[in-house]
């Protein structure tokens, strides 16, 4: 190639400018998933990532894996399809209830996911104690008492009959749709109580869930339900 300058009768030729018609292809952000439930978590979080793949495929991706597992172990499993996977993921959300699990386990999640994010890679615990019915209730009332998780079940019926929805059962796959009108007030009540909880580990807060965190990131692309 000759390094001899331009001629400035070639400055304006077609064949001396960039080719603007080729696009750039932007790689999605991927979002991976895993619960500790099979049915009802991911139930739940399958209509939202149906929600998004409508419109939004080439911008965000999410997957999601209903691991059947708790705790320390559920964040391995994790770890584990992360680093498996091609995809490579830009965050990985590990999903789980405190339930009557040790307070070690529970809390030592949260420590496993700081100390394994990276700059590509960020692993967050979201954890609901006692349990993922907690974030559905918060969608209807804010509520602080800590009861036994069994008691948030009739609790969700009385609000969901009361809006004509019928009864609260585990693994529903219309509760996405039917809390969605609801969302600002569950994220605003789940900030509330993490304020409330301020210092604790998650084993200590009693009530608390971290749900909100991955509702609020998705929802510049939940707008339609």
């Amino acid at each position: 190639m000759s390094l001899k300058p331009l001629k400035k009768s070639d400055l304006g030729k077609a064949w001396m400018k960039p080719r603007m018609d080729r696009e750039m292809k932007i790689q999605p952000e991927y979002h991976l998933i895993v619960s500790e439930g099979t049915n009802t978590e991911p139930v739940y979080f399958e209509a939202i990532r149906e929600i998004i793949n409508r419109q939004y495929r080439e911008k965000i991706q999410l997957e999601i894996a209903g691991e059947g597992d708790n705790t320390i172990r559920l964040f391995w499993k994790a770890r584990q399809r992360a680093l498996e996977s091609a995809n490579g993921y830009r965050h990985v959300w590990v999903v789980y209830d405190t339930d009557d699990f040790p307070a070690e386990h529970i809390d030592c999640v949260v420590e496993l996911c700081r100390e394994h994010s990276t700059e590509d890679t960020e692993y967050h615990a979201l954890w609901s104690n006692q349990c993922v019915e907690l974030w559905y209730l918060l969608h209807f009332s804010f509520m602080q008492s800590d009861i036994h998780r069994t008691a948030y079940w009739p609790k969700l019926t009385q609000w969901l009959t009361s809006i004509g929805a019928g009864e609260y059962r585990k693994n529903r796959e219309d509760m996405y749709k039917i809390l969605y009108p609801f969302m600002d007030f569950a994220i605003a009540n789940a900030k509330r109580l993490e304020n409330i909880n301020q210092g604790r580990p998650p084993s200590k807060s009693a009530p608390g869930t971290k749900i909100y965190q991955l509702i609020e990131r998705l929802k510049p692309y939940l707008s339609e339900a």
